[in-house]
């Protein structure tokens, strides 16, 4: 089954074919480096780029796979959550091209959508069912999201942030310290120079008990100590922030992640995805802390994309009836909704 996956979330514009779940037939995708300019993704731009990109991208991911539009079997467009406007360019292409090709219309939970992106990355001798019941995390410039997985298509929300994201808080701690945006690279990069025991950093939510995250208190001690600095600060005092700073932000979760898996001790696998699933010293952080077998996505499903989406929705048409998906009543979405799929 050949389905193409639609993502315009907040500022990629994304098209991707997919067949089975599995097999990419082709991707792409374009980012919107004009909101640079701005420190961050300004709504209104977002939506226009978008409607400009949307058609050329899906013209060029058929032609990649060598496909006409009657070879798709089914349509897959991210309902939510997002940037309003953003989202509703996605779905209003998706619904107008499932309504000229008759075809099904797959509205996919984007945060959810990210844990199949981390599947596509698994050895193809592996079954993905083999991987559950699982722990898996969502980390990303919106979300920072635990469940446990009895099955690929069970999400039980075990915990979320309270305030901002990790990968938020990442792009605003980079943006105090001059490091542009987004910042989650430029942070990682000067860390692997820094000595993370140089600078002092809160421990967030270390109450073993408190199945939560947060963010906000650590992005606010950086900001008073940055206030403290001599300024311009030294170079390698700067790499010390960074790496002391990203020593807590990763450790925060990496906490949370061996209570859950105390909690849930019958657990086969953990499945990490997201933006902040590429940072290196995450990865090792969260193999080296827990006993059985983590999943990360190949570093170009990390970030937003539509091959995540059409493999999610690979998964819902598996497990649904198909009639269902010809029923175009219903809308996107900007906040996250846990039921929602």
């Amino acid at each position: 089954m050949k389905i193409l996956g639609i993502e315009s979330s907040c500022d990629e514009t994304a098209l991707a074919l997919v067949e089975d779940g599995r097999k990419v037939l082709s991707t792409n995708l374009t980012s919107q480096d004009v909101h640079t300019l701005y420190g961050g993704v300004i709504p209104e731009i977002a939506a226009r780029e978008h409607l400009r990109m949307i058609h050329p991208l899906y013209k060029k991911t058929l032609a990649d796979a060598d496909m006409s539009p009657e070879d798709i079997d089914a349509i897959a467009v991210t309902q939510g959550p997002g940037l309003i406007g953003a989202l509703l360019v996605g779905v209003s292409f998706a619904k107008g091209l499932a309504t000229t090709l008759r075809k099904p219309l797959i509205p996919v939970n984007h945060v959810h959508a990210h844990v199949h992106g981390a599947l596509l990355g698994i050895p193809e001798n592996i079954r993905r069912e083999e991987l559950f019941p699982s722990l898996a995390l969502v980390v990303s410039g919106g979300h920072t999201h635990l469940y446990f997985m009895n099955t690929p298509m069970q999400f039980q929300l075990l915990a979320s942030s309270q305030d901002d994201a990790c990968g938020e808080c990442f792009d605003k701690v980079a943006k105090l310290l001059g490091l542009g945006y987004p910042g989650g690279a430029a942070i990682e990069a000067l860390a692997r120079e820094g000595d993370e025991t140089k600078v002092v950093m809160p421990k967030m939510m270390d109450e073993k008990e408190q199945m939560a995250f947060s963010y906000s208190g650590l992005k606010t001690h950086v900001l008073y100590l940055i206030q403290k600095e001599q300024l311009p600060i030294p170079s390698q005092r700067r790499k010390d922030i960074c790496a002391a700073f990203q020593k807590e932000a990763i450790g925060q979760i990496v906490r949370k992640l061996q209570t859950a898996h105390s909690l849930h001790p019958n657990v086969r696998s953990i499945i990490v995805s997201g933006g902040v699933a590429a940072n290196h010293y995450f990865r090792q952080a969260v193999k080296e802390a827990c006993p059985i077998p983590s999943y990360f996505p190949d570093q170009k499903y990390c970030s937003d994309n539509a091959a995540m989406i059409a493999t999610y929705a690979w998964f819902r048409y598996r497990n649904s009836t198909s009639e269902q998906f010809h029923n175009l009543d219903w809308d996107a979405f900007a906040k996250y909704q846990h039921a929602a799929q």
